[in-house]
């Protein structure tokens, strides 16, 4: 939506982040510190940026950024390591070039293993399946060291 007075068909971009959900600021936030060579999923990210659950509401946010934002969106993927965006989409075939390009590995089906570039590591453990009891005290102890980075 333009406002009058805007500066071209995107109007001025300071605008238009004070305009933007503040959820999508924490989203974005996350997203920045995910380092190079290293991917997080949808549903960590929102985790991390206080909404565990709203998966579905990153995708949004990164595919609501403009094309000269500062956010590394190409590092997300989703909760299978996989490029979410369809096959041909040339959005997908961009992001898989940027994690290529950055030393991500993509295994033959063409998923990341997460174990090995998620970020952070601890949040993709790798240890088999656990009995209930030790799955939820593991999980506890996973959020708590996962708290530090939260914002």
């Amino acid at each position: 939506m333009l406002e009058a007075g805007s500066s071209g068909p995107t109007g001025d971009l300071d605008k238009r982040r004070r305009h933007v959900n503040p959820f999508y600021h924490r989203i974005y936030r996350v997203v920045r510190h995910i380092p190079k060579g290293r991917v997080a999923t949808y549903g960590l990210v929102a985790r991390l940026a206080g909404r565990p659950g709203a998966a579905r509401t990153v995708g949004w946010a990164l595919s609501a950024l403009p094309e000269d934002a500062d956010v590394p969106w190409w590092r997300v993927l989703n909760a299978a390591g996989r490029i979410s965006l369809r096959g041909a989409h040339e959005a997908s075939v961009l992001q898989r070039a940027l994690l290529l390009r950055e030393g991500v590995k993509f295994a033959p089906g063409g998923a990341v293993n997460l174990a090995l570039f998620g970020w952070p590591a601890e949040a993709y453990d790798s240890a088999p399946a656990a009995p209930a009891a030790h799955t939820r005290a593991a999980s506890s102890r996973r959020s708590r060291r996962l708290k530090g980075l939260r914002t």
